[in-house]
C-alpha cells in the first residue's frame, strides 16, 4: 500500500512539474507577439534611427545622392556632402544630349547628374536642412515620395525621375520607412538648392 501510495506521489508530482512548465512555455508565447512587434519598430537595432542608418547604407542612397570625390582608386562619397545630392554650383553635364538620350544614359563623375531620354535628372538634398533639403518634410510625405514616386510626396507633382529606383524601394516596410526618416533627421543639414530636372532635347 505504501509502494502504491510512493508511485501516485511521486506520479502526481512529474505531472503537475510537467503542467507548470507546459503553461510557462504558453505564457511565453503568449508575450513573443508583442516583443516581435517591438523589435520590428527597430530592426533588431538600438532605435529606429540607427536602424534607418542601416538601411540607408544597405539600400545605397549615398551611390546617388552623396557627390564623390575622384581617388586613384575611383570615386568615393565625400562624406562632408553625406546626402546633400547634386552640387548646386556644379556646372550641367558637357555633352550632346540629344546624343544621350537616343543611346540610353550617362552621369557625371560625381555620379550626382543623369541625362537619359527623360532630360537631365539632379539628385535630391535628402539633408535635414528645412529650406533646401527635407527639414519641413512631414513622414507621411516622404513614404508618399516613396510609395507613388512623388516629387516632394506631394499629392499632383511630378514623378520622381530616373535613376531613382522608387519602384523598388516602395517594398521597404512602413517601420523601414519610418526608421529611414528617423535616421534622415539626424544628418548634418546641408544649405543646397539642387536645380530643377531639365526636359529632353527636342
Amino acid at each position: 500500500m505504501k509502494k502504491q501510495s510512493t508511485i501516485l506521489l511521486v506520479l502526481f508530482a512529474m505531472t503537475s512539474l510537467l503542467f507548470t512548465k507546459c503553461n510557462s512555455k504558453g505564457e511565453e508565447e503568449k508575450k513573443a507577439p508583442a516583443s516581435a512587434v517591438a523589435s520590428n519598430t527597430t530592426g533588431g537595432y538600438e532605435t529606429p534611427e540607427k536602424w534607418g542608418e542601416h538601411l540607408v547604407t544597405i539600400a545605397g542612397c549615398g551611390d546617388c545622392h552623396t557627390p564623390k570625390k575622384m581617388t586613384p582608386a575611383g570615386p568615393v562619397e565625400n562624406d562632408s556632402l553625406m546626402l546633400s545630392g547634386h552640387p548646386a554650383k556644379a556646372p550641367y553635364p558637357d555633352v550632346n544630349r540629344k546624343d544621350m538620350q537616343g543611346k540610353g544614359y550617362i552621369v557625371t563623375n560625381d555620379l550626382t547628374a543623369w541625362v537619359g531620354p527623360w532630360g537631365v535628372s539632379f539628385t535630391a538634398n535628402l539633408t535635414p536642412d528645412p529650406a533646401t533639403g527635407t527639414g519641413n518634410w512631414k513622414e507621411g510625405q516622404f513614404i508618399t515620395a516613396i510609395r507613388e514616386g512623388k516629387y516632394h510626396g506631394l499629392e499632383g507633382s511630378r514623378p520622381l525621375l530616373p535613376p531613382m529606383p522608387w519602384q523598388k524601394y516602395k517594398n521597404f516596410s512602413n517601420d523601414e520607412l519610418k526608421a529611414i526618416f528617423a535616421f534622415l533627421r539626424t544628418v548634418n543639414p546641408i544649405s543646397n538648392a539642387v536645380p530643377p530636372p531639365l526636359p529632353p532635347v527636342q
